[in-house]
């Protein structure tokens, strides 16, 4: 968000804001405003409230070319009540250095209770994910099918006590990243990819992979 100190041709001074706009498109605006001479001083905010400067801005996004960006993140997890194993799953697609990639990585879990928690876990393990991939201080949108979770986080539902201690790790984790949230249920078609690797896991094939899309 743009807020800037406009003066009036009668040197009466007045502060405008705007929407909130990417980073690129609001560095545009704020040339456009200072080409009038009647921009007095220009802050940017992020979705934290953080206030930068134009200079401290263009640096920013100068940093933030090298390290990954524009994440949207997937996950799943899957309980086999016969064996008490769990499978958890989770997908990363990002951009870093202008170039798109995408992270897949699963793992198979003991000693879960249930599907539900398995998801917690595949929540838990998607952001350990994001922290081995050095994402911090940015915002991320995260996906999956369990509503249950994701409107957890959102504090749009409740949680009962034995759910309370995982959200209280993945909360505190995602404080200490930086990273400010944005959750989005999907169905579970839309979901294949972080389900497939959940179930892989399930089957004892462990993946971790990464690559570089296509543009």
């Amino acid at each position: 968000m743009i807020e800037w100190t406009y003066v009036t041709p009668k040197k009466k001074e007045m502060v405008l804001t705007s929407d909130f706009v990417s980073a690129e498109e609001a560095l545009i605006l704020a040339e456009d405003f200072e080409k009038t001479g009647r921009v007095k001083e220009i802050i940017f905010y992020d979705e934290r409230r953080i206030a930068w400067t134009k200079k401290e801005l263009i640096k920013l996004l100068k940093e933030l070319e090298t390290e990954p960006h524009d994440i949207i993140a997937y996950f799943d997890g899957g309980f086999d009540r016969q064996t008490k194993k769990a499978g958890v799953g989770a997908v990363v697609y990002y951009k870093q250095n202008r170039q798109p990639f995408r992270l897949r990585a699963n793992a198979q879990l003991q000693e879960l209770q249930s599907n539900n928690e398995a998801e917690y876990a595949a929540f838990w393990f998607l952001v350990q994910q994001l922290e081995q991939l050095g994402v911090h201080h940015l915002p991320v949108t995260f996906r999956g099918d369990s509503h249950v979770v994701l409107n957890q986080l959102a504090g749009e539902w409740p949680a009962f006590a034995d759910e309370g201690g995982w959200l209280d790790r993945i909360e505190k984790k995602l404080k200490k990243l930086g990273i400010a949230p944005t959750y989005e249920p999907i169905t579970r078609k839309e979901n294949s990819e972080a389900h497939q690797l959940a179930t892989q896991a399930l089957n004892d094939i462990i993946i971790t992979s990464t690559m570089q899309l296509e543009r």
